[in-house]
């Protein structure tokens, strides 16, 4: 059987050919019968649908992931899950590298790579992090994401009806343009 694997670490991802459409679509040309797909940050290798893939695959089978980083975005668990894979005769295709293979210079390729992904997942934290030092530099920065602005009669009123199960939540949102964690935080202030 040849399953396929895609992840994202978060829904919002759409870059670069990296999207879950994107890679499931990748996965469907190479002949993926099966998909699984999971929107978690590579740097746990317990991931709920990964999990679940790795539990089905059984010698002779082939799972395919369009990335290599699309594993994990950590060099040693990374490249120990692939060995271990290859090891018990799960063939591992990344689309774009090819075959991982159980010889020392596919071994040596999967672990050069893999540092690669984790050396590529710290620059970008680095790099959030140091942009976030420039914005807490600036004057009048404040933590956190600015409050969106509402009519704050109308969210008194929709308040009031959902309160009395007139209106849903995703209603009350949806007139307000928030998010549904934005509700909650603004009915417990409110309290």
């Amino acid at each position: 059987m040849v399953y396929g694997y895609a992840r994202v670490s978060t829904k919002k991802q759409d870059t670069n050919g990296n999207s879950l459409d994107d890679q499931k679509r990748a996965l469907i040309e190479a002949g993926c019968s099966v998909i699984y797909h999971d929107s978690f940050t590579g740097t746990k290798m317990d991931r709920p649908e990964f999990s679940k893939l790795i539990k089905e695959l059984k010698p002779g089978d082939t799972i395919v992931v369009t990335k290599l980083d699309r594993f994990a975005r950590n060099a040693a668990d990374g490249a120990k899950m692939v060995d271990e894979l290859v090891k018990s005769g799960v063939s591992v295709r990344i689309l774009n590298m090819g075959m991982a293979e159980n010889t020392s210079m596919g071994r040596l390729m999967v672990h050069i790579l893999f540092a690669f992904a984790e050396f590529e997942r710290d620059m970008i934290v680095e790099r959030t992090q140091a942009g976030k030092d420039v914005a807490k530099a600036k004057p009048g920065w404040k933590d956190g994401r600015k409050a969106t602005e509402i009519d704050e009669e109308l969210f008194a009123e929709l308040r009031e009806k959902q309160a009395r199960r007139e209106i849903t939540i995703p209603e009350c949102c949806a007139l307000l343009g928030i998010s549904e964690s934005g509700w909650r935080r603004r009915v417990n202030k409110a309290a």
